[in-house]
């Protein structure tokens, strides 16, 4: 079975944004009187939604109250920052062409928040490929509760079997697992090492190669992922 719908995580798989959440991440530290996080730390704390990020950033000693100053600090200052480094990954607009082409319906499901994800996309030339793009704020629950699978499924009309998530983190293979849909996941992204007790479907290295596979006549068939480049 083609794919009738093809959902995707945003940060991590479409497109490259760790750098901007870093820079952000650390000049609402410097607002706050702290100092610099590595980079490559900040980039585990990335999947799981801005408030988490920020609790993660600061800590379980940060008191409640500074810790929405923060939040509050950090989304007024990506918000004007969020397309400096960021772009799309290697293949993403061709990918795209190509399973817009193959009448393949395609979507947006992160736990970034709503305008900030749309302003991405739109800043990246590709908002037009998505019918619709749902956030961390859509809904009353994120990623992994299977709610903005379930709605993107009601409003496509499309069913659970002919529908793949295509994420990079064990974030996006649960949320794929609870909504009971295929998940291809891509190795390059913020979190390949959550694959290992987490392992999708199948693991790719490049967006094009998860095209390709999806334009195949097999491509919902179960296979046996191969993990060993993430050992």
């Amino acid at each position: 079975m083609k794919p009738a719908l093809a959902i995707f995580d945003l940060d991590g798989t479409l497109v490259d944004s760790k750098r901007d959440l870093a820079e952000a991440v650390n000049a609402t530290r410097a607002y706050m009187g702290r100092d610099p996080l590595p980079n490559d730390l900040i980039y585990s704390y990335v999947g799981n939604g801005v408030p988490l990020l920020v609790r993660r950033a600061f800590g379980s000693e940060t008191s409640e109250e500074d810790i929405q100053k923060a939040l509050v600090y950090f989304l007024s200052w990506y918000r004007d920052h969020a397309l400096v480094y960021t772009c799309l990954y290697a293949s993403v607009r061709e990918s795209l062409e190509r399973l817009r082409s193959a009448s393949v319906r395609l979507a947006v499901l992160t736990n970034k928040p709503t305008d900030i994800s749309r302003a991405i996309l739109k800043g990246l030339g590709v908002s037009d490929f998505f019918f619709r793009v749902y956030g961390g704020d859509s809904f009353h629950e994120r990623k992994p509760d299977p709610v903005g699978i379930n709605a993107l499924l009601a409003e496509s009309r499309v069913t659970r079997s002919v529908t793949v998530l295509v994420g990079d983190s064990a974030v996006d293979v649960r949320t794929a697992r609870n909504a009971e849909i295929s998940i291809y996941c891509v190795s390059y992204g913020f979190a390949p090492q959550s694959l290992i007790a987490d392992p999708p479907d199948l693991l790719f290295d490049s967006m094009l190669s998860v095209t390709e596979r999806l334009l195949e006549n097999d491509a919902l068939v179960p296979q046996i992922p191969n993990l060993a480049n993430l050992s």
